[in-house]
């Protein structure tokens, strides 16, 4: 009788955890710094949209020169 085993794959596990490991650790990296990223940028584009908000009263207001 022929014996079938997996002899083959033992040397490839440690190899194949590390790629899985990195893949895993690749993929919270992005997430947690994409995370920070937009907190921290949500905060100057609501500053910056507070100051480029232009009244009506501010587009009608025609310049006037004193003598």
């Amino acid at each position: 009788m022929k014996r079938t085993t997996f002899n083959a794959i033992g040397g490839w596990q440690p190899f194949l955890f590390c790629i899985g490991m990195y893949v895993v650790a690749l993929f919270f990296s992005i997430f947690v710094c994409s995370s920070i990223f937009y907190v921290l940028n949500s905060k100057s584009t609501r500053d910056t949209e507070k100051t480029a908000v232009v009244t009506p009263a501010a587009k009608t207001q025609l310049a006037s020169v004193n003598h």
